[in-house]
């Protein structure tokens, strides 16, 4: 199993005029103590209007940041977000293949549809066309990458015969990944021949394995990927730190632990309500009625610290616990461990601490 740091960027009230510079800033210090620590890779989210939860909105400028300054580590979207109008197909091709041209070859490209009510109303989109228009954007980018010159007429896109330039410096193309949470997305993403990014906080490992498990038969009769080979690597995330003690570990992470899953899934669960206003069917996106449920019964309230680390659910604690943590993900057949290294209001030296430790005591474990 090999690991990533994974970044939603979030910025915590109360503001002031530098917050926002003070968390790109530590971001980018953290990324290149994490390349030295023997981090695979980088990744971070694009999300928009998502206040204090996430300030990436534009992510491709931070990657080419990092890729300034790293020479090793892969930089993953954590995803790129396919629907109309977030990003045209063709645009899309062009950046990443940028990016894989500065970076020398390093980028995965997930790829993913949205899940918040507050993004996909503010981009004026319709959630029941969200997967079509993500399958159909995908094979628009692979068209662009690996043809000298490309044409196509889509549902939702067209474009008459272009060359679009430049070509990613990976041949074919980078890999590819798709986002899912439901059981059904796991599925199409193996049929797909996609990797997967599991993602799903506050789920112990044994559930994920449930998830990869639909994934891994799937993709094991893929014979026709929608890109130019099967990419068939497993990656989930789960909030990460560590601490010399188990008591640091602990007060530094409640607070972060426990505000990050229960302000996400309130956010999917706004799809829910927004789309029963609409008196529109849930469809691939019935996994925002059981956020819903749990948000308006008042258990997603009882989700605690001592839950998400008694069940597995997060990685947290001394390097020795933090160990046995990841142990759990790789017998769930993880390869790729997204570390969520700052949830929420983790301070910067604390991240630096869990990079340092990581870097030491627990990858080393896993090589």
């Amino acid at each position: 199993m090999e690991f990533a740091l994974f970044y939603e960027i979030p910025v915590a009230r109360p503001w002031d005029r530098g917050s926002e510079h003070r968390a790109y800033k530590e971001t980018l210090e953290q990324a290149i103590a994490g390349e030295r620590a023997g981090f695979h890779a980088f990744w971070t989210v694009e999300h928009h209007f998502l206040e204090e939860y996430s300030h990436c909105s534009n992510p491709e400028v931070l990657y080419g940041a990092i890729a300034a300054r790293t020479e090793r580590m892969r930089i993953g979207y954590g995803v790129r977000l396919m629907p109309k109008p977030y990003n045209h197909p063709v645009r899309t091709a062009e950046s990443v293949a940028v990016l894989d041209l500065l970076s020398d070859g390093r980028v995965d490209f997930g790829t993913g549809r949205s899940a918040t009510r507050i993004e996909l109303e503010g981009f004026g989109i319709d959630p029941k066309d969200t997967r079509e228009m993500w399958r159909e954007a995908i094979e628009h980018v692979v068209g662009c990458w690996t043809n000298e010159r490309y044409a196509f007429e889509g549902k939702h896109w067209s474009m008459p015969e272009r060359r679009v330039q430049p070509k990613p410096l990976q041949d074919p193309h980078p890999p590819i990944w798709g986002a899912t949470t439901s059981d059904e997305g796991h599925q199409q993403v193996g049929e797909l021949g996609l990797g997967l990014c599991s993602f799903a906080v506050g789920v112990p490992p044994e559930e994920v394995k449930k998830k990869i498990d639909i994934y891994r038969e799937a993709v094991s009769r893929c014979t026709n990927p929608i890109g130019r080979f099967v990419n068939d690597r497993a990656a989930t995330f789960t909030m990460a730190l560590c601490a010399p003690t188990r008591e640091e570990a602990w007060e530094t992470a409640r607070e972060s632990f426990e505000w990050y899953p229960k302000v996400g899934a309130r956010q999917i669960a706004q799809v829910a309500e927004w789309m029963e206003e609409r008196k529109q069917a849930l469809g691939n996106y019935d996994y925002a009625a059981d956020m819903r449920k749990v948000s308006d019964d008042g258990s997603l309230d009882l989700l605690s610290l001592d839950y998400l680390a008694e069940s597995g659910a997060c990685v947290l604690g001394t390097p020795d616990e933090c160990v046995e943590a990841c142990r759990r993900y790789e017998e769930a057949g993880v390869d790729l461990l997204l570390c969520l290294v700052n949830p929420y209001r983790i301070p910067h030296d604390k991240v630096m601490q869990t990079i340092e430790l990581f870097g030491k005591h627990v990858i080393p474990e896993f090589a």
